[in-house]
């Protein structure tokens, strides 16, 4: 296998992550190799900006950035530089981000709850043209190999469902709140969850499953008492 020290230059690495705390981790872990240079981006915009100007060798890519969503960010990164190598740094383990991922084109995917240093693993395993997946997802994807097909809506709370619900209707979060009796901000924090346990990253992704899940209850012709699926 190819390591970072067979590379007779030194290996390029861009991190496009907002929080200053995890760009400083990644780059404490990558100092500990003097053949990588390493920058940083704190917004898409700007890691789209670096990665034309300095076509790194590999890319570390959180999911949640201020201004996009880095699993959108992809297909462009490659546009621009099609020898990168982009591995997902990511809070995210549901099976439907990792799948996405790599779809698109990511040759790496870490959580921020694995082994710190399975960034450095990920890197030399992609350098040398290999997929790398960190412990918990690869666990996860070879459960849902054996597993059978479950409903999507499984783990969520009668709220979370509820939410979900008035969001196939078309109804903003000021409304859901209204017709829920909660806070905006509450309801805006469910939205969150939601997104993290059915595997999606936007708003308009979210809204779209939530029509899709109504459609289908509609063609079913379920009639619950309460609001739900």
């Amino acid at each position: 296998m190819e390591s970072l020290k067979a590379h007779q230059k030194p290996v390029t690495i861009l991190i496009i992550e907002d929080h200053p705390i995890v760009r400083e981790g990644c780059r404490r872990l990558f100092s500990r190799r003097p053949d990588i240079e390493t920058h940083d981006a704190a917004s898409a915009g700007a890691g789209l900006a670096c990665n034309k100007t300095l076509r790194p060798d590999v890319i570390i890519l959180d999911v949640d950035l201020p201004d996009a969503s880095g699993l959108d960010m992809i297909p462009a990164l490659l546009q621009d530089n099609d020898t990168a190598r982009i591995i997902v740094f990511s809070m995210y383990e549901a099976r439907n981000f990792v799948t996405r991922a790599l779809e698109l084109g990511a040759r790496g995917y870490v959580t921020k709850n694995d082994d710190p240093d399975m960034i450095l693993q990920a890197t030399d395993k992609v350098l040398s043209g290999a997929l790398y997946l960190g412990q918990t997802v690869a666990q996860n994807l070879a459960l849902a190999q054996i597993e059978p097909a479950q409903d999507p809506l499984r783990d969520l709370s009668e709220r979370e469902r509820e939410v979900l619900h008035f969001m196939g209707e078309g109804k903003s979060l000021g409304e859901i709140a209204r017709a829920l009796s909660l806070g905006y901000k509450t309801v805006a924090n469910i939205v969150s969850m939601l997104k993290q346990k059915l595997g999606v990253t936007t708003s308009p992704a979210l809204i779209k499953f939530a029509v899709e899940c109504r459609s289908h209850e509609n063609r079913s012709n379920e009639n619950r008492v309460k609001p739900g699926f």
